[in-house]
């Protein structure tokens, strides 16, 4: 009987072991993810991203998180993620100008970015919450690198103030590459 008891313990836990090895091997660093995302946003960069097309991107996310709460942010990274699409990704920042989630720049996760600047002195961050709490919603024009480069380019990004577990959250994403008068009928 105590053999019994022992081949049984012995199979269990082979079972555990070796059903937990795919999520094991499934896990990535954050700087892995970061990468993968990255990568996805410059293989999708062929199609060039609709002002409409961003607007549904983030008002699917924003559904997603009132769902989902802040669990659903392992969601908006990743290679399958659908929030990494034609060349662009939806970050997460709340109105105290913390980022909460950046698909690329996993770093600024849990840094203060209120007063982040462009190479223009445009205090971005802090204009995408005047508009997101102004507004509810609205666009931001602004000099950032894009996926894959380090130098800024001109980008113009669509906001969304989103009530997340209790506090407001802003969800962003944006487009490079447009004129500038279609830049400014945006922003207006």
């Amino acid at each position: 009987m105590k053999h019994h008891h022992v081949i049984t313990g012995l199979l269990l836990g082979a079972i555990l072991f070796f059903s937990a090895i795919p999520v094991l091997a499934a896990d990535k660093t954050p700087e892995e993810l970061a990468k993968e995302t990255e990568m996805a946003c410059e293989a999708t960069a062929a199609t060039k991203p609709t002002p409409k097309m961003i607007i549904d991107k983030v008002d699917q996310g924003c559904a997603l998180l009132q769902k989902e709460g802040k669990a659903g942010f392992s969601k908006f990274s990743g290679k399958d993620s659908p929030f990494v699409f034609a060349g662009t990704y939806i970050w997460i920042h709340n109105m105290a100008g913390v980022m909460l989630m950046h698909p690329i720049m996993y770093k600024m996760d849990g840094k203060s970015v209120i007063n982040y600047k462009d190479p223009n002195g445009k205090r971005f961050f802090n204009e995408m919450n005047k508009v997101a709490k102004a507004k509810g919603a609205g666009w931001v024009d602004y000099m950032w690198p894009k996926p894959g480069e380090k130098e800024p380019s001109q980008k113009v990004s669509y906001v969304k103030l989103c009530h997340v577990d209790g506090e407001d959250l802003v969800l962003g994403c944006g487009v490079y590459g447009m004129s500038k008068e279609d830049i400014q009928k945006l922003v207006k």
